[in-house]
């Protein structure tokens, strides 16, 4: 089940990435693609219910209202994140969102109090390096524009991160109703940007004005496959999400994204001869090491806060008094 769950997300990230690559390297149409996507996410999570392999809410007005922040934040994350890889090469699309790790630690400390330890800012600052390393050593080379929507695309993931925890109250912790309300809403709130960006106009092009141009019907036939692929993978990355952290550890998470970041890179190179200068592999070693170094550290400080509580607890259980370092442990325990 490791196994198939670990190969399961990784195959499916890898298949959105390079297909989304693929369709806004023929048609320039990113919001009218990310419209299809979620659409055909609603699709299938109602097909899943006439199924009865899961059932679906009601739409609630107080629950919309509710989750409009959620919305809002993922509508901006899946736009910058689709125009930033429009903008850069599939081997460059990491680094250009590099910074999703510092900017989660950042946003937690200020909204949601949370300190960390010297070794987690540690793990930060390496990946802060890599992205440095990556961008300057193609500053002649990279798309500027990219590189801005790929920091959007960090802070908007980062605080994506952080409104979840808030909207699952919001649905009584209830992760599908969540997955159904997000992709419902959002397949609302792209809309008007298709309108607002124009693109309704190029999709008439596309498929209704010089429909005997054999260039068009290229275009077209790319878009639609693009929209069916990604639609479906779409769908099913959230399930292999879901699946590789229920059955294996946050460094098995980590480390199979870290391996998907490799293979990324290596399959860019290949299907789209994207170029692999010395600054750009060694960025994405950094940006790698320092998210698996923060990773580990993550687990090594939730495994202490489990042996303190369940010392602490047995102490308790035999009817002992808690001495001045269990209280220490204790408050240490309370600010992690």
């Amino acid at each position: 089940m490791v196994i198939f769950s670990v190969s399961f997300y990784i195959v499916t990230a890898l298949i959105m990435v390079f297909v989304n690559k693929w369709v806004l390297n023929n048609v320039s149409l990113p919001f009218t693609l990310l419209w299809f996507q979620v659409i055909v996410a609603v699709i299938l999570l109602h097909f899943s219910s006439i199924f009865n392999i899961l059932q679906l809410p009601t739409i609630e007005k107080e629950k919309c209202a509710g989750l409009l922040p959620l919305i809002v934040i993922n509508v901006l994350g899946l736009s910058f994140n689709t125009v930033c890889l429009q903008y850069v090469d599939a081997s460059f699309y990491q680094v250009a969102r590099a910074l999703v790790l510092p900017f989660t630690v950042m946003f937690s400390f200020v909204f949601l109090n949370q300190k960390s330890s010297y070794k987690i800012l540690l793990a930060c600052l390496v990946v802060c390096i890599g992205f440095f390393v990556g961008v300057s050593s193609e500053r002649l080379t990279i798309s500027v524009v990219g590189i801005i929507f790929g920091i959007c695309s960090s802070i908007s993931t980062a605080l994506h991160a952080i409104v979840i925890k808030k909207s699952l109250d919001v649905v009584k912790g209830n992760t599908m109703d969540l997955v159904y309300y997000n992709n419902f809403m959002s397949a609302i709130a792209f809309l008007p940007l298709i309108f607002l960006f124009g693109e309704h106009n190029q999709l008439s092009e596309l498929f209704i004005q010089d429909t005997t141009s054999k260039q068009y019907s290229m275009q077209a036939k790319t878009f639609l496959v693009g929209i069916l692929v990604t639609g479906l993978f779409g769908f099913l990355i959230n399930i292999a999400g879901f699946l590789q952290i229920k059955v294996t550890s946050p460094v098995t998470h980590m480390i199979s994204s870290a391996f998907r970041g490799v293979v990324q890179t290596i399959l860019g190179y290949l299907l789209f001869d994207d170029l692999l200068t010395t600054g750009r592999v060694g960025g994405i070693f950094l940006i790698l090491l320092g998210s698996c170094f923060y990773t580990w550290i993550k687990d090594q400080e939730s495994k202490q806060v489990q042996k303190i509580d369940k010392k602490i607890y047995d102490k308790l259980e035999r009817g002992d008094s808690l001495d001045e370092g269990d209280r220490i442990d204790v408050i240490e325990d309370n600010e992690k």
